[in-house]
């Protein structure tokens, strides 16, 4: 069931005992507190709002800096950011949302979330997160890539980002979120428009010059260029081989994209080619690639969110032997 939930600005007395020391709690609260009343949007190209449907986390910090404050549970200062779930741009109440209560006054808040799209986007990301502390500085904090056994690395999620200063009590939560991540598809067809038989098995896409990490407070890309691995789909006539749509940290160096071409008899075949394209944060790139024939035996609050910025680059392979 969906519906609104009226988060309004309540004001509560909370006291209890700490949780306990290894869960990080700070100072016991006695005074009231404050739960801002939340609602969200996504914003389209033409800056028209429609519901934003996904995950919201909200992360305080001191006024004025990335130190993590933390968020009042029972009473005591936690490391436990808040959590929501967002339906149809409105908190939905019956999962298991952690409300953000905190003492009256002014705050950094740190937001990021994970929309849901209709669009299929790429089904098992994963990253590494940060442990939280209270006090901690989110300037020293990173998501990062998540290794595979070959050394390669994963997609990311589709994440949104925003820090905004407000003042607890006083106003409402109300920011506009922008994507820290880039979007990347790839179509990979025949010259000509031929069907891929079933001598070629699989398909798998490498991506060189992805930053390591990006930072928590900051959103920006930093750290080694890395390689993320992903595999294509046969479509169902054959006609093609693609991916939904994958997450990846901005680049840091140019890329270059590597095609891994598995075929019947065991061998693979790889053409690569670096992109004209960079990676960046809110960019989609559609990347078409068009091979030629492949032969065995060869060597090679209201919270908004902008739109994709999109572009689209072709690469011609010849014959691959």
């Amino acid at each position: 069931m969906k519906k609104l939930m009226a988060v309004a600005v309540g004001l509560m007395t909370l006291v209890s005992s700490c949780v306990t020391e290894d869960e990080g709690c700070g100072e016991l609260i006695e005074s009231r507190l404050v739960s801002p009343r939340i609602s969200a949007s996504l914003a389209d190209e033409n800056s028209n709002l429609s519901a934003l449907t996904g995950i919201l986390e909200i992360y305080p910090c001191k006024a004025g800096t990335s130190i993590y404050y933390g968020n009042v549970i029972n009473g005591n200062v936690t490391p436990f950011y808040a959590t929501y779930e967002i339906v149809d741009g409105q908190i939905y109440d019956e999962g298991y949302n952690r409300e953000l209560h905190l003492p009256m006054g002014t705050y950094n808040l740190v937001y990021w979330g994970t929309p849901k799209y209709e669009e299929p986007i790429y089904s098992t990301p994963s990253i590494e997160t940060p442990g939280f502390t209270v006090g901690m500085d989110f300037n020293e904090a990173y998501f990062e890539l998540r290794q595979n056994s070959d050394g390669t690395y994963n997609p990311v999620y589709d994440l949104v980002y925003a820090v905004k200063s407000v003042n607890v009590g006083a106003e409402d939560l109300k920011v506009d979120l922008k994507r820290a991540v880039a979007g990347l598809k790839v179509i990979v067809k025949k010259k000509n428009n031929g069907l891929f038989n079933s001598n070629v098995t699989g398909m798998t896409v490498r991506v060189t010059g992805i930053a390591e990490r990006l930072n928590f407070y900051t959103a920006q890309p930093s750290g080694e260029a890395k390689t993320v691995k992903f595999d294509l789909v046969a479509s169902a006539d054959r006609s093609e081989m693609t991916n939904a749509t994958v997450m990846l940290f901005p680049s840091v160096e140019q890329p270059k994209v590597i095609l891994d071409i598995k075929l019947k008899d065991g061998s693979v075949h790889t053409v690569e080619k670096e992109l004209t394209s960079t990676f960046t944060a809110n960019t989609k790139l559609t990347l078409n690639i068009v091979v030629g024939e492949i032969y065995p035996g060869g060597n090679t609050g209201d919270f908004t969110i902008e739109n994709w910025f999109e572009t689209s680059e072709t690469i011609e392979f010849p014959v691959i032997s």
